[in-house]
C-alpha cells in the first residue's frame, strides 16, 4: 500500500466512525510512516483526482465583496511554481523560513511550497514588531522571510543573515513597485514566482521525523517557547482534529483565526485539506457578528470553528440572522462556558462542541460528533491519545489532576520538543508521560471538565478555586463581555477571588454595575467561592488573544504591597463597600 493510500485509509476509517466514538477509540491506529510529505504525498494526489481537481480548495472573501477562489488543481500548480522559484533563489532543505502574511492566497501557496521543498516554516503574525522579530530570527535561525510588502520594512533594524521576499499581493507584473527597505539586505519580489515552471520534482523522500514547523507559543506566563513539529506530527496528527470537527469531503469550513498561530494551521490548512473540504476565509477589519452571519449564509458554510470571544460576540447579536446555520460548530483556544452553548443550541439547533489541544499537539480531548455531551465539559479522549490524570502532589493517577498523555505508544500528533531548550523538553516529557500543564477533572462516566492551568488554580480559605468556573458564571451576565479571575492577597483567607472584567457596550464601570454583577454571582456560586472584588478594564492579552492572567496576578501583588493600583489599572470595588443581599 502506498503512503497516500494508507493515509487515505486511516482518514476514511475515522470519517466512517464519526458517530461511533467508542469504536473509533478501539480501532483507530496512527499511520506511522518512515517517509511522508503532505504536499507531494497527499495534496497533489487529491488535486490530481477527477473528483477534486476542479473543487475549490480555498475561498477568500473580502469586506468589499470581492472573492478569490483557487481549486485544488490550481493551488497544486501554483505551489509548484513558488517552490521552483524559491529553489532557484537558494532556498534549501532545512532552511528556516519566516512566513509573515495575512489571510491571502500567497500564504497557502508558500506553505505548500515550503512543505514540498522540506524548508522549515516559522509562522509569524503580522502584528509582530522589530523586537519580537529579532527574537524569532535569532532563535529560529531564520534564513528567509516571506512577508507582505507593508510589513517588510519591519525587518530593516532586525539583524541576521537572511533574505526578505516581499509579497505585493497581485498576480500582475509589479515593476513599478519599489522594493521596500529591509535594512539593505537582499529583497526579492514574490510575484516573480508565477513565471516559474509548474513541473516540480522531489529530490528525495521526506523523512517523517524531519522538522517542518517551528511555532512560537503565545507566552501567557513566560517567554514564548519554540515548539518543534515534524512532517507527520501536524500533517498526520491532525487526523484527530478532523475527527473532532466532523469534517467530510465537500464541506465548506470557516475557521475564525489569524495567521501566525497554530490554530490557523489546524483548521485553516491541515484538517480541511485532509478531509478534502473547502477552506473559507472572511477578511474583516473589525469583527461584526451580523456581517459574519451574512457571509456564512452567502457562501453556504457547513462547518464553523471560532474562539470563545467570537462565540460570545455572536450570541450578543441576533443569531436568527443566520438562515442556514452550520451543523458542525466547534470552539477551541480557551474553554467555552455553558451559557453560550445553550443559547446557540436554542437559536441554531446545533451544539458547539468544545475541544482541547495545544500548539504542542493536535486535538487531544473533545466533545465528538454523535455523542451526547455534558454542557460545559471538554469531552473525552480522541482516537490515538491515551489520557491519564496525574495528581501533582503525589504523581499518582487521580480523578482530578494534570492532563497527561502516555507515550507508549507515542501519539503521532505530538511535538518533538521545544527547539533549543532541552531542560523544558525533558520537564514536559517525564516519567513516560507528556505533561500538558492543564488541570482537569473526570466524572464517573469518563467525561473531562476543565479546571484551569496548573499555575492558575489557587486556594482561598483552604478551598480550591478554579478561575474558569467563576469566569463561566461572570460571562452569563449581560454586562460582562470577558472576565478573568485571579487571587487577590488577603490576610484572613490567604487569597480571595477577584474579577477583572471587560464590559459589554452600553455599560459603565460604576459601583452600581459592580454591585449588579457581584449580586448576580452570589446567586450562582456557593459562599466559599464567591467573588469578593471586581475591577473594570480592557483585559491584557497576548498577541494571539489569550488573556494574560499572569500580568493580572502581578498587579494584585503590587497593589497589596504598595496599597496603590499599578499604572493602567482603575478602581477596585469590594463587596463590603457595596449593598449586596447575602
Amino acid at each position: 500500500m502506498t503512503v497516500t493510500n494508507e493515509f487515505r485509509s486511516a482518514r476514511d476509517h475515522l470519517v466512517s466512525l464519526q458517530q461511533d466514538w467508542q469504536r473509533a477509540r478501539e480501532e483507530f491506529e496512527w499511520p506511522r510512516f518512515d517517509h511522508f510529505n503532505f504536499g507531494f504525498d497527499w495534496f497533489d494526489h487529491v488535486a490530481a483526482s477527477d473528483e477534486r481537481k476542479d473543487q475549490d480548495a480555498l475561498i477568500i472573501l473580502e469586506e468589499d465583496g470581492s472573492e478569490l477562489r483557487r481549486t485544488f488543481g490550481e493551488l497544486s500548480r501554483d505551489s509548484n511554481k513558488v517552490a521552483n522559484w524559491l529553489r532557484e533563489q537558494g532556498v534549501q532543505r532545512g532552511d528556516r523560513v519566516i512566513l509573515m502574511l495575512n489571510n491571502q492566497v500567497e500564504l497557502w501557496e508558500a506553505m505548500l511550497a515550503c512543505i514540498k521543498l522540506e524548508a522549515v516554516m516559522v509562522p509569524t503574525t503580522t502584528q509582530m514588531g522589530p523586537a519580537d522579530l529579532e527574537d524569532r530570527v535569532t532563535r529560529a535561525e531564520a534564513k528567509w522571510a516571506i512577508v507582505g510588502m507593508q510589513d517588510a520594512p519591519k525587518f530593516a533594524p532586525v539583524a541576521g543573515d537572511y533574505s526578505v521576499i516581499y509579497v505585493p499581493g497581485a498576480y500582475t507584473p509589479d515593476d513599478h513597485i519599489e522594493s521596500p527597505d529591509a535594512g539593505g539586505r537582499t529583497v526579492l519580489n514574490y510575484n516573480e514566482a508565477y513565471d516559474a515552471s509548474t513541473e516540480l520534482t522531489q529530490d528525495s523522500p521526506t523523512d517523517a521525523d524531519e522538522t517542518l514547523l517551528l511555532y512560537f507559543t503565545s507566552g501567557t506566563t513566560s517567554k514564548p517557547k519554540l515548539v518543534e513539529h515534524t512532517h507527520t506530527s501536524y500533517p498526520v496528527g491532525h487526523l484527530s482534529t478532523l475527527y473532532w470537527i466532523g469534517l467530510e469531503p465537500g464541506d465548506i469550513h470557516l475557521n475564525v483565526a489569524s495567521p501566525g498561530w497554530a490554530k490557523h494551521a489546524w483548521s485553516n490548512f491541515f484538517a480541511p485539506w485532509i478531509a478534502e473540504a473547502t477552506i473559507f476565509v472572511y477578511n474583516f477589519r473589525k469583527f461584526d457578528a451580523a456581517s459574519l452571519m451574512g457571509v456564512m449564509d452567502k457562501m453556504g458554510v457547513t462547518s464553523l470553528c471560532a474562539p470563545p470571544t467570537v462565540w460570545r460576540m455572536l450570541i450578543k447579536a441576533d443569531l436568527s440572522l443566520l438562515q442556514t446555520p452550520p451543523q458542525k460548530t466547534v470552539s477551541a483556544g480557551e474553554p467555552l462556558n455553558a451559557e453560550v452553548i445553550e443559547q446557540v443550541h436554542r437559536a441554531w439547533g446545533c451544539t458547539i462542541r468544545d475541544g482541547f489541544g495545544q500548539t504542542e499537539s493536535s486535538l487531544q480531548v473533545a466533545n465528538t460528533p454523535g455523542r451526547r455531551i455534558v454542557i460545559g465539559s471538554m469531552g473525552v479522549p480522541l482516537p490515538g491519545f491515551d489520557v491519564v490524570l496525574i495528581d501533582p502532589m503525589t504523581d499518582e493517577e487521580a480523578d482530578e489532576g494534570e492532563l497527561c498523555l502516555r507515550l507508549d505508544p507515542r501519539p503521532v500528533g505530538l511535538m518533538r520538543g521545544y527547539y533549543g531548550d532541552k531542560a523544558k523538553t525533558d520537564n514536559v516529557f517525564r516519567n513516560g508521560l507528556y505533561h500538558t500543564g492543564d488541570v482537569v477533572s473526570r466524572d464517573e462516566n469518563g467525561i473531562f471538565t476543565y479546571v484551569g492551568r496548573a499555575d492558575d488554580v489557587f486556594k482561598s480559605s483552604d478551598y480550591k478555586v478554579s478561575p474558569f468556573e467563576l469566569e463561566s458564571v461572570l460571562v452569563e451576565h449581560p454586562a460582562v463581555l470577558e472576565a478573568a479571575i485571579v487571587p487577590a492577597p488577603d490576610e484572613l483567607r490567604l487569597a480571595i477571588p477577584k474579577a477583572f472584567v471587560t464590559l459589554s457596550s452600553g455599560y459603565e464601570p460604576t459601583a452600581e454595575t459592580a454591585a449588579e454583577i457581584l449580586q448576580f454571582c452570589l446567586s450562582k456560586l456557593p459562599p466559599y467561592k464567591r467573588i469578593r472584588r471586581i475591577e473594570f478594564l480592557e483585559l491584557p492579552k497576548t498577541i494571539s488573544g489569550k488573556i494574560r492572567r499572569v500580568e493580572l496576578r502581578k498587579a494584585e501583588v503590587q497593589r497589596s504591597e504598595s496599597g496603590e493600583a499599578p499604572e493602567g489599572y482603575g478602581t477596585e470595588f469590594r463587596e463590603e463597600d457595596l449593598s449586596l443581599t447575602r
